[in-house]
């Protein structure tokens, strides 16, 4: 993932603290929304290093509606923002009229926040249209000395959108996460060094791989993981990935020749 600049880290450094202190004051007074908008306008100038004349927009048309803020650079909308009052919980139906802009207009970047929740979401363009959750950022949490929370902060700074930061950051967690390593887990290559293993412990064992993935599907992994449609997603993704980067086999006479490898469900 795109690590902070160490120009942007000393910015962070000195904002987030400093910004940390508006927004306890402003959650104790229980601010409405229009204050917290105009705390928010401060923070995507201060903390995240927009010119908040030129490149943040507030009450952007959306089909007849407003959203709040958007951020815009070189005259392109980057991402848009939803806010709510400081003391209100967000859910995702406060994102609906952000997302439907955002899906119409091709803008796949949609942020909901109260000025100290900031859940940021991706738009997938499929059919039918839908969202995810990429990213969640509690800025009364974060640690204004620590990497970790600075390149948090970063995926929406003005020097992250102009990297690309948080593509990269979306295409790091879709690769990296419980689903998409228990997919692996469950591939041949790695059931078939799981049975070597075995066989190296107790010589002899009698095991095949089928057998193997039923105990790591039905009692090493998590049930929540497992029945999770995300999981599915990612075994399609891998048997996608898996075929494509297969050697196409040679034919002799409509028969295919090459090695022949050892049949992993053979009970040796």
């Amino acid at each position: 993932m795109a690590k902070t600049p160490k120009k942007v880290s000393e910015r962070l450094t000195k904002e987030i603290r400093r910004f940390q202190l508006v927004l306890k004051k402003a959650k104790d007074r229980d601010v409405n929304e229009s204050d917290t908008v105009t705390i928010i306008t401060d923070i995507l100038s201060n903390v995240f290093g927009f010119d908040k004349y030129t490149e943040v927009t507030s009450e952007h048309p959306v089909r007849g509606t407003f959203c709040d803020l958007a951020i815009k650079l070189d005259g392109k909308i980057k991402y848009l923002i939803e806010v709510k009052a400081i003391g209100m919980s967000l859910k995702e139906n406060h994102l609906r009229q952000a997302l439907n802009y955002g899906a119409n207009q091709g803008i796949p970047w949609v942020v909901l926040t109260n000025g100290v929740n900031w859940d940021i979401y991706k738009i997938k363009f499929e059919q039918p249209i839908s969202n995810e959750l990429v990213c969640s950022i509690n800025f009364l949490e974060l640690n204004h000395r620590k990497q970790e929370d600075h390149d948090k902060v970063f995926l929406l700074c003005k020097e992250g959108i102009a990297n690309a930061a948080i593509e990269e950051f979306h295409t790091h967690v879709q690769s990296v996460n419980r689903f998409m390593i228990g997919a692996i887990i469950a591939t041949e290559p790695i059931l078939s060094a799981v049975r070597r293993e075995l066989r190296r412990v107790s010589p002899g064992l009698k095991v095949n791989n089928d057998e193997i993935e039923r105990i790591i599907v039905a009692e090493v992994f998590k049930r929540d993981v497992i029945e999770d449609e995300a999981f599915k997603i990612a075994q399609k993704q891998l048997k996608k990935i898996v075929k494509k980067a297969q050697p196409k086999r040679k034919t002799v006479n409509n028969e295919e020749i090459g090695d022949r490898d050892t049949n992993p469900n053979e009970v040796l």
